[in-house]
């Protein structure tokens, strides 16, 4: 049995985005690249990336394919997380469960998450081992065995996940039912992890037309972190993923959301609740459409703002409605332009006091009528930069970060030139381009708006 796994964006928190954004890696000046890279493509197609970093011999490799849960087959939702799980299975070299046995052996980490874009496995070990986890990667990429025997009971084991993660959490089922009203149309709207009814009729056709269908070296990333040459791992990638054949691989054909007419709003009352929350989701565009457009400052601009409004202790919400209002115990906003096709802005707080709900949403209207009246300050904005600048600095030393940034950009549809000119492009954001942003999206039709609270409470 692998180890329990997790699945990127399942909802245990209304307002996170991806775990690793752009935003933490800005610590470059402008003009510098953020961080060495050496990238080369197989003959089959499959991209392979470098990032050398010789603090100690240890190495982080991330296998990435550009397949998530919004490329799920119809009345299948959640089929890729499904596989995630089956990838861990016997292979015809390796019997179920080797590659994390294996991994546990040298000391290593190994784990895998799904998002709505891409399916990524992982692992950490010292750098000796890389030539036996490659090939392993490699081995699995091609030759998973599975019939009912393997696929059946892991049926079972994904939908006990669903009860525990999701239907036993309030918190989880509002996230789901939020993400269905902001998405009306696109596949976003859909759980990464399934709905019970449709992953109740999941069957060894559907996970093996799913892998033969996508799972290929052309559809796939190879990023290795630390203490590596980039020659070395050129080769060691020829080796084992060159001999691979190339496949033929579906667009990703995905239902577009039409103009929003009317805000939404919902609420969920629970016993389980102990603090109430409240949310208000816009949705927006994400870098790499925002790359394809005529306003591509946007969803720079979007991430300044965010820390601007949202910024922990000294962003607007918090100092105004815990510092100075005291009306909650925590209040924030944050920004999501990592997905391949929709980005989303979030405000979020939770009321000091159960009964004060309703103020704590009004005191976040009252935040956003300020902005679009007032704007913001040059001040404001140079602090902003400085500090995501600073706290990026922080987050270069680790291998993982760096080597899941870039595979998670690039999955979603980014260069690595868009992501080396990170710095560049936020120290180029003027005042003006935030409030650009900030008025086209903060639209009352654009908003969904949920509530979690005591099912004592009634819901406002």
């Amino acid at each position: 049995m692998p180890k329990a796994r997790k699945v990127r964006l399942r909802p245990a928190a209304l307002c996170a985005g991806l775990s690793f954004s752009l935003s933490l890696l800005a610590a470059n000046p402008a003009g510098a690249e953020l961080f060495e890279a050496k990238t080369y493509t197989l003959k089959n197609g499959m991209e392979v990336v470098v990032l050398p970093r010789h603090l100690a011999p240890v190495v982080f490799q991330v296998v990435v394919y550009k397949v998530g849960a919004a490329d799920g087959d119809k009345a299948k939702n959640g089929i890729a997380h499904f596989l995630e799980h089956l990838m861990f299975k016997a292979t015809r070299k390796m019997a179920a469960g080797q590659f994390s046995q294996d991994v546990d052996k040298v000391g290593g980490t190994d784990n895998a998450f799904t998002n709505q874009d891409m399916t990524a496995y992982h692992q950490e070990f010292a750098a000796e081992h890389l030539p036996q986890f490659m090939a392993a990667e490699a081995d699995r990429m091609v030759n998973l065995q599975l019939d009912d025997g393997v696929v059946l009971p892991e049926r079972d084991v994904i939908l006990n996940e669903r009860g525990q993660t999701v239907e036993s959490d309030p918190g989880s089922r509002i996230a789901e039912a939020m993400n269905a009203a902001v998405f009306q149309n696109h596949p976003y709207g859909l759980p990464i992890i399934g709905w019970r009814h449709e992953m109740e009729q999941y069957s060894t056709e559907d996970a093996l037309g799913f892998y033969r269908r996508w799972y290929a070296p052309n559809n796939a990333i190879l990023v290795v972190a630390g203490d590596v040459e980039p020659d070395a791992v050129r080769d060691l990638a020829e080796r084992n993923f060159g001999p691979l054949p190339a496949r033929a691989i579906p667009e990703r054909d995905r239902l577009m959301e039409p103009p929003p007419e009317a805000p939404r709003r919902l609420s969920l009352a629970s016993p389980e609740v102990e603090h109430p929350a409240v949310w208000r989701r816009y949705l927006t565009e994400s870098y790499r459409t925002a790359a394809l457009g005529e306003d591509k400052a946007a969803p720079y601009a979007l991430s300044l703002l965010s820390e601007i409004m949202g910024g922990g202790a000294v962003g607007r919400l918090y100092r105004q409605m815990v510092i100075k209002d005291g009306v909650a115990i925590s209040a924030g906003a944050r920004f999501n332009g990592d997905p391949r096709d929709y980005g989303s802005f979030t405000f979020y707080a939770s009321p000091r006091d159960p009964a004060d709900l309703p103020k704590a949403e009004q005191a976040i209207d009252a935040e956003i009528a300020r902005l679009l009246e007032d704007g913001i300050t040059e001040e404001e904005l140079a602090a902003a930069k400085k500090r995501l600048l600073m706290d990026a600095a922080k987050s270069r030393d680790s291998l993982n970060g760096p080597a899941l940034l870039v595979a998670e950009a690039l999955a979603s549809g980014e260069t690595m030139a868009d992501i080396q000119a990170w710095p560049e492009r936020i120290e180029a954001v003027k005042v003006a381009d935030v409030m650009l942003a900030a008025r086209e999206i903060f639209r009352t039709e654009n908003s969904v708006t949920s509530t979690l609270l005591p099912e004592t409470e009634t819901a406002p």
